[in-house]
């Protein structure tokens, strides 16, 4: 496949995935999906300016921007993108794929004008800074590299849709829940052992593992006491050397583990407590209701399914440093949480949709070739991809307006844009 024909056919690819998302929504508005997607993909990149030049328009770029602008606004956007991007991929969650769960920050320590912005900590550089919350979920398959992008949500404390942070993640968890059918397990980081939360997962009988802070309550034996207090006395069956991998370097784990029955104190439920030894001074207690055997194999399926939300993080980093999501310049709440939702079908149309067939693997292998990368392409390669859809298309000189110009004047089919 030649240069020419590897952009043709990825411009014609991201017009296709536009039409299967907007394909029930007006004519206008799936202009604009394709639009978007396509600029956020040429230039990597989500301010509207930078959209407006990838499509290179016979028109002033200002009113290129002020049509962009405007269909950000519309209302109900992010609804309408999230309910079908999440039901285009609730068809790969199957009933033991793990729905990670992860809050994550957007600093924008410099503006001012902005929306509702409210105090968030920038994990980047481990300070207050202005900006918004996002509370994302991911779908994975312990021990593979799928992964799936299902739901992507900003919000602030200061926004007039807020209740609370639980509210945001019963919110997401019962979204997902209705598309996927219950499918799946629910993946939570300390933070997602509050009552409220575990309530509520409970509630609507859905399995789930949750890391324990160290002085949440459990019941074990008819006796009341702090996780730490049952994770110290509980015995260690088993042991286990896992190697981590963090920025670049590796670290070597020498683990044990075990595990007991217990039950939150104002609940019958019979749950499942499993420690592990070795990642630090305090022992790692996951809480759970799936059902487990005191066999080594199935502890350890617990084990590696939390340790998998450890490659999400990643894919958190993937998606906000290769779309430049910090670089959001919106000055509207309504379009800040709209754009999260393109962002999210970027993310998607690259992590997935060019796997899901065997001719567009075969595309993204030449995608990857076009990152050129100078030390090969690493073990998560959605950098490497989003790098070379960049590539092609903003090193081919020619915008999304003469491209389907090109594909109607040769009789292609193309519905997006039909009436």
């Amino acid at each position: 496949m030649n240069y020419a024909k590897t952009v043709f056919k990825l411009r014609e690819q991201i017009l296709k995935f536009s039409g299967e998302l907007s394909s029930e929504w007006p004519k206008v508005l799936r202009r604009f999906i394709a639009e978007t997607i396509y600029g956020i993909q040429a230039r990597q990149s989500v301010p509207l300016t930078e959209i407006a030049r990838a499509l290179e328009e016979k028109i002033p770029l200002r009113k290129t921007h002020y049509r962009l602008c405007r269909q950000l606004g519309r209302w109900g956007l992010w609804a309408k993108i999230s309910n079908v991007l999440c039901r285009m991929a609730s068809l790969r969650v199957k009933k033991d794929t793990l729905l990670v769960l992860d809050i994550s920050d957007i600093a924008k320590k410099y503006a001012r004008k902005m929306e509702y912005l409210a105090m968030v900590h920038d994990g980047s550089e481990g300070t207050l800074a202005n900006g918004y919350w996002t509370c994302s979920v991911i779908g994975a398959e312990p021990g593979e590299r799928l992964l799936t992008p299902l739901y992507s949500r900003l919000y602030s404390q200061a926004g007039p849709d807020f209740t609370s942070e639980n509210s945001e993640v019963r919110k997401a968890i019962s979204f997902v829940s209705r598309h996927t059918e219950k499918r799946g397990i629910w993946v939570l980081d300390r933070g997602g052992d509050r009552r409220k939360i575990i309530h509520h997962l409970l509630r609507n009988q859905l399995r789930f593992i949750i890391r324990l802070k160290v002085d949440r309550h459990l019941v074990y034996r008819g006796k009341k006491r702090s996780a730490l207090e049952q994770a110290l006395s509980c015995p260690m069956f088993y042991s286990e050397r896992v190697v981590r991998e963090k920025r670049g370097k590796e670290k070597i784990y020498h683990l044990q583990f075990g595990y007991r029955v217990v039950r939150l104190p104002e609940r019958e439920e019979q749950l499942s407590m499993v420690v592990v030894q070795g990642f630090g001074q305090d022992p790692m207690m996951l809480l759970t209701n799936v059902r487990i055997t005191k066999s080594r194999k199935s502890l350890w399926q617990i084990i590696e399914s939390y340790i998998t939300r450890w490659s999400i993080e990643e894919t958190i980093r993937f998606i906000k440093q290769s779309y430049n999501l910090e670089d959001i310049r919106l000055l509207t709440y309504r379009r800040l949480q709209n754009m999260m939702a393109l962002v999210l079908a970027v993310a998607y149309f690259a992590m997935v949709y060019l796997g899901i067939k065997t001719k567009l693997r075969v595309l993204a292998r030449h995608v990857l070739k076009a990152a050129r990368r100078l030390f090969g392409i690493p073990d998560f390669r959605f950098y490497a991809l989003a790098d070379g859809i960049r590539e092609l298309l903003f090193s081919h000189q020619k915008g999304l307006e003469s491209f389907i110009k090109m594909l109607r004047t040769e009789n292609i089919q193309l519905k997006l844009f039909d009436p």
